[in-house]
């Protein structure tokens, strides 16, 4: 399949105004700048709620043509009806990403309500305390069948879909980067992400597809709140304390949107990152800086 780069030719880009300059107006920067992704087709898995949510409305925003995978209809079809709603091509996918079967048809299905793969977003996971030494309930294989496992069924099920020069976009964690007591397994398979991610972005560079991820911080979505409160509780304070807390180890002080998650993913998979691979980027108002 041919990766189709339709009204991105260098001479009506080179027809644009400067982007810093003051008189363009809202209509004009969607026309240029505001779609870098116009006429790409791209699989968000977890796109059902979330940071996957975020990440699929910011793709759609940015011209592409966008299918959401995971396990709720419901969670999904909702997703579908606002983005067709702005005017994006949408479609929902069943699949489960930690099941190789599953999600193998359903990398096959997305392909083919696409037209095409260009971008696979690497989002779906599951959260929640795992702790080795210490007590509570034993999720190890659940966690890391879904958060790495998964990231590794669904791209080699679907790299081979992939045009060269396509993009694989692995979402991680800041526990990626460090470890946090009581959450062995999340950390281990989010720490196993950015591996992952390394070693692909190599077997893959041959056909120009770039790899990298992303290592978010506090993220205002379910699985966050979730996180809170179980800090709040193991702490005996209620939830707005440990969310003060929580922001307290946050340079920037605050919270991120799923959309800000999005812009990076946005910029990931658009021309000005064809020569980025293999790199893990945390975006996490300053909670990690190596």
């Amino acid at each position: 399949e041919a990766y189709n780069h339709p009204s991105e030719d260098s001479s009506s880009q080179a027809k644009d105004p400067p982007a810093e300059s003051p008189r363009r107006s809202p209509v004009q920067m969607s026309r240029s700048r505001g779609r870098p992704l116009r006429g790409k087709r791209c699989l968000v898995t977890g796109g059902g709620s979330g940071i996957g949510e975020g990440i699929a409305h910011s793709l759609g925003q940015a011209g592409a043509a966008v299918a959401v995978l995971g396990r709720k209809r419901a969670k999904l079809n909702r997703v579908v009806k606002d983005l067709t709603a702005a005017k994006v091509d949408a479609f929902a996918v069943t699949g489960d990403v930690a099941d190789e079967a599953s999600i193998t048809r359903s990398i096959d299905r997305a392909r083919k309500a696409l037209g095409g793969l260009d971008i696979l977003v690497n989002n779906a996971g599951i959260g929640g305390p795992n702790g080795c030494a210490l007590p509570g309930p034993d999720r190890w294989h659940e966690i890391v069948r879904a958060n790495l496992d998964g990231v590794y069924y669904t791209s080699r099920a679907a790299q081979r879909h992939l045009p060269d020069g396509g993009r694989i976009i692995n979402i991680s964690s800041v526990l990626g980067r460090f470890g946090v007591p009581g959450y062995t397994a999340y950390c281990a398979s989010k720490h196993g992400v950015i591996g992952f991610t390394k070693a692909l972005a190599l077997e893959l560079a041959a056909r120009q597809i770039t790899v990298n991820a992303i290592c978010p911080g506090w993220v205002d979505t379910d699985m966050a709140a979730d996180g809170l409160q179980a800090m709040a509780d193991g702490m005996q304070v209620d939830f707005e304390e440990a969310r003060r807390l929580a922001m307290s180890a946050v340079p920037l002080g605050r919270i991120l949107q799923p959309e800000e998650i999005g812009s990076l993913v946005v910029w990931l998979a658009s021309k000005g990152a064809d020569g980025m691979t293999g790199q893990a980027i945390s975006h996490c108002g300053g909670q990690v800086m190596w």
